[in-house]
């Protein structure tokens, strides 16, 4: 944890400054320690260089247990194509220029596969998740001198309000408990004049004939090493006949979604290797979460709009997007 960091962060149950303890404030990491709050009644370790403000074992579990299994995965430095880095910035539709050396905050950040691109452009950036995947993802960036990785909970954010010009929550707020409650958390963390954009799952027909919400009430609740493991045994043959009814003149794409796999050939340019991965990955997360809560592109907008937000955009780019600014404050 680097010092300057302290400047934001806040005790997630009043609200205080905290103060450091047991580390060395001139350091440029700090390793260890305790972050205490202003009224020394609340502490939270610094473990591993990464401030610490929820319990070890949660309800995102799974997540910590696959992003630190496949930790590289989704990275574009490590795929070697630009596939989160395109669907960041059509999802945002921000600019590369305007993120340099602003503050961004990641909500959700996994093994840091957005966070790789917002660091790239220049952003001084938090990246915060609920699991274990602060780990994976501090371990792939650290090498970002602007990197700063904290372990917090979305519905108790240990960050002061208002200090963030962009603030971005993908592929994240559907696997929370309350979406509706997980959402209005993040707009009080866009700076006055800043941009917000998060995704959803899109609830509609289709979305919810996929074959996944007919094995979810058996998976979600089976232990994930177990999961995992039958997953690691059929997947590749799932793969292969999805893949096989793919190839079916006209109605191969429909065909193919039969299958509960996560399939990605002839959409993104993987090899067979990484087509084999990604498939592991992100079946995995369709099957593994505890909660999977798909949403309507009303409420979505009823949320940003009720939020105060303006300009709202709600649009298809990967999962339900909607993006929009706080309005500058009035003199």
């Amino acid at each position: 944890m680097k010092t300057e960091l302290l400047e934001l962060l806040r005790c997630p149950k009043t609200g205080q400054c905290l103060n450091l303890e047991g580390g060395n404030n001139n350091a440029l990491e700090i390793d260890a320690g305790w972050l205490v709050s202003a009224d020394g009644q609340h502490r939270y370790p610094i473990r591993n260089g990464i401030p610490r403000f929820v319990p070890e074992s949660n309800y995102a579990d799974n997540f910590g247990m696959q992003w630190n299994h496949f930790s590289k995965t989704q990275l574009d430095s490590y795929s070697g194509h630009p596939i989160t880095a395109d669907r960041f910035w059509k999802a945002t539709g921000w600019r590369a220029e305007d993120m340099k050396g602003q503050w961004v905050l990641d909500v959700g950040c996994g093994a840091g596969r957005f966070a790789e691109v917002a660091l790239e452009a220049g952003a001084k950036l938090v990246a915060l998740d609920y699991s274990s995947a602060v780990d994976a993802c501090y371990a792939n960036l650290k090498h970002y001198p602007n990197l700063h990785v904290v372990q917090g909970d979305i519905y108790a954010l240990p960050l002061g309000p208002g200090e963030f010009p962009f603030v971005y929550s993908l592929g994240v707020l559907q696997h929370t408990p309350d979406v509706a409650a997980a959402f209005s958390a993040l707009p009080p963390m866009v700076r006055n004049g800043g941009r917000l954009c998060v995704d959803y799952y899109w609830k509609r027909f289709s979305t919810m004939l996929h074959p996944k919400y007919l094995l979810r009430p058996i998976t979600k609740r089976m232990q994930q090493p177990k999961l995992f493991a039958l997953l690691e045994r059929w997947v590749p043959s799932l793969l292969r006949a999805s893949q096989t009814l793919g190839r079916v003149p006209l109605l191969g794409r429909v065909l193919s979604r039969l299958v509960p796999v996560a399939n990605y050939t002839g959409i993104y340019p993987l090899t067979e290797q990484q087509l084999r991965e990604w498939a592991l990955l992100d079946t995995f997360d369709m099957l593994a979460p505890a909660y999977d809560s798909p949403q309507t592109a009303a409420t979505v907008r009823a949320w940003m709009e009720g939020a105060g937000m303006l300009d709202v955009d709600v649009l298809h780019a990967g999962h339900l997007v909607a993006r929009g600014f706080k309005p500058a404050s009035r003199k």
